[in-house]
């Protein structure tokens, strides 16, 4: 029998971290069409309603059901506007390893929501599931997804060379893939020790395939 993360929610001191519904596709959809998450995601784009409506329904629910991971919408506890989402996946039980990949709404950035939610799973995923790792993969170019990693306690691990594949803007306005380095980061419990109260950071994206 495959092994599941619980259908959980989390709270923090300003968000809601839980499950998708489907009153958030049109928040989804809006989050996704952001420039920043278009070059550093490969999510479709344009990203629309029907994308986000698949994702809702049945490819964030599979990614629990089938035991790789769990993903969450994040949520402002006062407004219950979307923040973002995290994204725990790529699970190793046996090892009790997991990756975590994060989007920030455009809106939400400079708030420090990025460090907090991930904050938040991250301790949920040592002391409540006894994970013993969690990683996340940053591209080169990405520094406020670099700045998150560094502002919650993880450690960088070395370069995956030539490892992802971003998108830029060209000339005339379109989107072209081009290659780059990951840095690879990783968190442990012990690395949460005397990590501190939230500070603002610009929000962040990890370099992440499977938002289709």
């Amino acid at each position: 029998m495959t092994s599941t993360f619980p259908n959980i929610s989390i709270s923090t001191e300003r968000l809601v971290l839980r499950p998708f519904d489907e009153d958030d596709v049109p928040a989804l959809a809006e989050m996704m069409n952001d420039e920043q998450v278009v070059a550093w995601t490969s999510v479709p784009h344009p990203y629309t309603e029907a994308h986000a409506h698949e994702w809702i329904t049945r490819s964030a629910p599979d990614e629990r059901t089938v035991g790789r991971g769990i993903v969450l919408a994040v949520t402002e506890f006062l407004t219950q506007r979307l923040v973002g989402i995290v994204h725990l996946k790529n699970t190793d039980r046996r090892i009790r390893s997991s990756e975590i990949a994060y989007v920030i709404a455009p809106w939400a950035r400079g708030e420090g929501y990025a460090s907090e939610a991930v904050l938040a799973i991250a301790e949920w995923l040592f002391h409540d599931q006894k994970f013993e790792r969690l990683e996340l993969r940053t591209a080169a170019g990405n520094t406020a997804s670099q700045q998150v990693a560094q502002r919650i306690g993880c450690i960088s691990e070395g370069v995956l060379r030539n490892a992802w594949i971003a998108r830029a803007r060209t000339g005339n306005g379109s989107w072209a893939e081009v290659r780059t380095d990951v840095i690879l980061w990783s968190l442990l419990p012990e690395d949460l020790a005397g990590v501190g109260g939230q500070q603002a950071d610009p929000g962040g994206f990890t370099s992440y395939p499977d938002w289709n």
